[in-house]
């Protein structure tokens, strides 16, 4: 059953390995994945730990619902993130999370670093780490390739870095099967400090469930409704770039490193159905109804014999219109490659766009870049992708992230948007309101991920909002009325979906139908037989977002922190249906109080003592 799988603890300088079963009580109180990998990381969390140090763990952490019956089975992958300097953590979909709980194992935490190149191998809770030389150099697809061959099976699961975590690149990320990505943070930048080139995972233990035929006839009934939704029908037509053009004709697209929020006509050309003549069908997540990734092959042109799965919209988005490229082809390449080099295509993509602005103000030239690093200039971004992978010219610099602001000059800080140093994303949140406060407080930094209300875009009836968030909130996607609890709401949704493995887009995140509390606390008690009300499911996502906030505090995030680039205050929305969109700093103000006394934290964005008595948190 879920409840028995075992946490395996890895020391890859001693090679000590041993498996130990996961309390009940902390099952109970964080679930698994994310919950579960944030309570482990806080254990030794400190200000003072170098992100690619040894003593920094790694750890694999499988939501406690991941390899059932359920709406995805995704994996959490956390540690000190070398990008940031503060909490890291990536979540990731595909198959690997689902074959590890297979083999009797749902958390790996990761420690030491190995003297030369090694993949661990688990199977059926058994752990080998082994000799990973003949691996060295290959891409994340390459690499995955030569391990199912080494081990003569074609079933093998493999999460994996490319070139670009061997070098260090401080946002390399961690790759599985043909497009699944634990791409923020930085993670496959601390798998490489450790040596560790990849894990590889076959299981065939039983994933027993707790009442097998109520469960399946619950789960009947929330698939009917799930797949009658408009969402989840688009969803699997057209995938992740269906939002693309929403966000270009509302006005809140990042157009040249957000100087622009829309690309007008243009956008046309990187919409889901200008993707369609590429498609070679649509493919899920393992246990997933609803098939959002494509799977394309391009059969002529420049780049004819190009195959594979995506991309998504904020891959479209970062490595597209926030580089002024609008050739889906040069997009789909680049996308290609930083997926074979194992780069976080949104901090490749904002990184870049950075370093364009600061060549279209003369702040650097083609001395520094070595390219001319033009608006639209596809081939330039290809080569310094190549460049950053393997850390060199230019694209050495770049490879450090935000730290590369030392190295241009202080000139440079301005233009690059970030967040707790990790730069925002393929959206512009100067119109929605509830987006920005979510990018400004999620707790890794400029994130899309920890709380964005979508839902919010859909100007739903202010009865129906008020329902769901159990205050008024204004539907009115420019208005600050209500938002904070509306970011707040999701936070917690988000903490307890990230716990049971779901995938986000299938809870409450754009659809009013999708399941959320009530549907959770469900799925639990036949699935695994465990009892908590939806009431103790909101608790316990308060408990992993307060105790991320913890993390920020000991390294001196407050208040000051949890804001925007200066862009966003002092630049209104230059044209298109945002013109003139600003984000008023009194009125943010006001967001971020109501925002913190809800979480139960002071006006500097410290948890109250009285709120960690409550989750169970004080030391």
């Amino acid at each position: 059953m879920s409840l028995s799988r075992k946490a395996a603890y890895v020391d890859l300088q001693t090679r000590r390995i041993f498996i130990e079963p996961i309390p009940m009580n902390l099952r109970q109180r964080f679930l698994g994945g994310r919950g579960l990998n944030m309570y482990l990381l806080s254990q030794s969390y400190s200000s003072a730990l170098d992100p690619l140090c040894p003593e920094n763990p790694l750890i694999f952490g499988a939501g406690l619902l991941t390899g059932c019956l359920s709406f995805g089975s995704r994996i959490n992958i956390t540690a000190r993130s070398p990008e940031s300097g503060h909490i890291g953590d990536a979540n990731m979909g595909g198959d690997f999370g689902a074959e590890l709980v297979k083999a009797g194992i749902s958390h790996v935490i990761i420690t030491g670093r190995s003297h030369q190149p090694v993949y661990l191998l688990i199977r059926n809770e058994s752990i080998e780490i082994r000799d990973a030389r003949f691996l060295h150099g290959l891409d994340s697809v390459a690499t995955q390739t030569a391990l199912r061959q080494e081990l003569k099976d074609s079933r093998m699961q493999v999460a994996c870095i490319g070139p670009a975590g061997e070098n260090l690149v401080r946002f390399a990320g961690i790759r599985s099967g043909l497009k699944s990505s634990a791409a923020r943070t930085g993670m496959g930048a601390v798998m490489g400090s450790k040596n560790l080139k990849a894990v590889a995972v076959r299981g065939n233990l039983d994933i027993s469930v707790a009442e097998p035929h109520q469960y399946l006839e619950y789960y009947r009934s929330l698939l009917h409704k799930l797949m009658g939704t408009k969402w989840a029908q688009a969803l699997s037509r057209q995938g992740t770039p269906l939002l693309f053009q929403k966000s270009n004709d509302t006005g809140f697209l990042g157009v040249c490193n957000n100087q622009f929020t829309t690309a007008g006509e243009a956008g046309s050309r990187l919409s889901a159905e200008a993707l369609e003549p590429y498609s070679t069908g649509m493919l899920a997540c393992y246990s997933c109804p609803v098939h959002c990734r494509h799977r394309f092959a391009l059969t002529e042109g420049t780049y004819t014999g190009l195959h594979g799965e995506g991309p998504e919209y904020a891959s479209i988005g970062s490595l597209g219109s926030k580089l002024g490229i609008f050739d889906l082809e040069k997009i789909m390449y680049a996308v290609d490659l930083c997926n074979r080099y194992g780069l976080d295509t949104i901090s490749t993509g904002s990184y870049i766009a950075w370093a364009m602005e600061l060549f279209q103000r003369g702040i650097i030239g083609e001395e520094t870049t070595g390219l001319a690093l033009h608006w639209g200039n596809a081939d330039a971004v290809i080569e310094l992708i190549h460049q950053i992978a393997w850390r060199k010219g230019f694209g050495n610099i770049l490879a450090e992230g935000s730290a590369a602001v030392k190295l241009l000059g202080s000139a440079s800080d301005e233009y690059l948007l970030a967040i707790k140093q990790l730069p925002i994303e393929m959206t512009d949140e100067r119109l929605p309101k509830a987006l920005a406060l979510g990018m400004a407080t999620a707790s890794r930094g400029a994130c899309h991920m920890r709380s964005r209300p979508s839902i919010d875009v859909l100007g739903l009836p202010e009865e129906i909002l008020e329902k769901i968030y159990g205050s008024a909130v204004s539907n009115d996607l420019s208005s600050y009325v209500g938002k904070a609890r509306m970011v707040w709401w999701h936070e917690l949704l988000n903490a307890v979906a990230d716990s049971l493995g779901l995938c986000r887009f299938l809870t409450l995140f754009s659809s009013i139908h999708a399941p959320q509390y009530e549907e959770f606390s469900t799925m639990l008690r036949l699935a695994v037989g465990l009892s908590l009300t939806p009431a103790e499911l909101m608790t316990l996502g308060e408990r992993v977002y307060t105790l991320e906030r913890l993390m920020l505090v000991k390294d001196g995030i407050t208040r000051q922190h949890d804001t925007l680039p200066k862009r966003y205050f002092e630049e209104p929305v230059p044209d298109g249906p945002a013109a003139g969109e600003v984000i008023s700093r009194p009125a943010f103000e006001c967001m971020l109080d109501d925002y913190y006394h809800l979480h139960g934290w002071d006006s500097n964005g410290v948890p109250l003592t009285s709120t960690l008595i409550t989750l169970g948190l004080a030391p």
